[in-house]
């Protein structure tokens, strides 16, 4: 997808064009957001009078999206750190997750931390260290989606570290640089650019994967027009509806995401 303000002054750097590309669509997103009842409420029945529902389940998932994201990120570059560790008990840690989650349902997943999880917690008797048997939807539901969206960033992070030549650690122990040195100078900034396409669209796949919160209740885009459309009895519009304020959000974000590749895209591939 193009960038959305493609006029950007030719004698701009990259970093500065990739800089306003995420600023605006950033900012489009908020105003998205902060307008929508407003907007939606103009359109007819039974869209109009339910603008409000609509606008709030908007806000919902986005924030679902956010949480999982920053989490998943890290929990991800963590696994893939486990994962290609010297450390063999570490190693079959971090690979027993990735195989689990990546080889389970998303919704099976967000039953287990939803119901099972509190059970399993309190059982060995740790509640009062997760605080689990008053876990809300939302907290389940993020918790969920992160611990997917990890594992698969955990592969694009695992991925990246791969294709480091080998060359470039014996050249950092040749200088004498230690292996914490090594990854945060040499390794990860190379490893970084390669995971940075499929980490952004783990981003964008897991806005719409979020729909899947509104089996354990959590009032987000999808539920909302559930409920709507069990009040109105009219499916086609507000399916219509629901589809187009999910694409809205997605192509907004896609653009936010697209900057941040790009700011990274020195040698102009994507381009």
């Amino acid at each position: 997808m193009k960038s959305l303000v493609p006029g950007w002054p030719a004698g701009w750097s990259r970093e500065r064009r990739s800089l306003a590309t995420v600023v605006t669509a950033s900012l489009a997103l908020l105003a998205a957001l902060w307008v929508a009842a407003s907007l939606i409420a103009l359109a007819p029945a039974p869209i109009g009078p339910n603008a409000k529902f609509f606008a709030e389940g908007m806000v919902v998932t986005m924030q679902l999206t956010v949480v999982a994201s920053i989490a998943g990120v890290v929990l991800g570059l963590l696994a893939a750190l486990g994962k290609t560790s010297r450390m063999l008990p570490l190693r079959w840690v971090c690979s027993f997750y990735i195989w689990v989650i990546r080889g389970t349902p998303l919704l099976v997943q967000i039953f287990f931390v939803y119901f099972a999880l509190p059970v399993l917690v309190e059982a060995i008797g740790w509640e009062w260290l997760t605080n689990a048997s008053r876990m809300s939807e939302f907290t389940a539901a993020a918790l969920a989606l992160s611990l997917n969206v990890g594992a698969y960033n955990a592969e694009a992070f695992r991925a990246g570290l791969l294709s480091v030549p080998r060359g470039q650690f014996e050249a950092a122990q040749s200088l004498g640089l230690g292996r914490w040195h090594t990854l945060r100078d040499i390794t990860f900034p190379q490893a970084f650019k390669v995971a940075l396409p499929p980490l952004v669209n783990n981003v964008v796949a897991l806005l719409k994967d979020s729909s899947l919160a509104y089996s354990i209740g959590v009032v987000e885009l999808t539920n909302v027009g559930a409920r709507v459309q069990s009040s109105t009895f009219q499916p086609v519009p507000i399916l219509i509806t629901t589809a187009i304020l999910y694409l809205v959000m997605t192509t907004l974000l896609t653009q936010i995401t697209n900057g941040i590749e790009h700011r990274f895209d020195i040698e102009g591939r994507a381009s």
